[in-house]
């Protein structure tokens, strides 16, 4: 699966098609919780950013992998303590539905957490 990708369709198009689905299932709900998000490749993977990085994802021999940040993770972590998760990802099966009413969730909430540092930012520029 290595690759030097440039879209979010090539590294798509790399997997079987059950898992092209399960991918396009997920891009597709992202972008819904997420419409003014671009698409993009970061470490090699799938990226949605807005106002910084959002989540990445990709897909791997037994699971997906979903990366909506540290802060992501800790925000959800009741809900997420039936996976496998690390300090800024989880890992949802291959072989079971995505929970994508969760994962809209998060998606949301990292917009939130996105569109409320940039204002900070533009906050303390004002101050000066």
């Amino acid at each position: 699966m290595a690759g030097n990708f440039k879209t979010m369709d090539e590294y798509i198009n790399t997997f079987p098609e059950d898992v092209q689905r399960i991918l396009n299932e997920l891009r597709q709900t992202i972008k819904e919780a997420a419409p003014d998000a671009q698409e993009t490749i970061n470490y090699q993977i799938p990226t949605f950013t807005l106002h910084g990085n959002l989540v990445h994802f990709a897909a791997f021999e037994k699971h997906i992998g979903f990366y909506p940040m540290p802060t992501g993770i800790e925000a959800f972590k009741k809900e997420l303590s039936v996976y496998k998760t690390a300090k800024g990802s989880v890992q949802f099966p291959i072989d079971k539905p995505l929970p994508l009413s969760m994962i809209r969730r998060i998606v949301e909430y990292r917009v939130q957490e996105n569109l409320a540092r940039k204002q900070k930012k533009k906050d303390s520029v004002k101050k000066r």
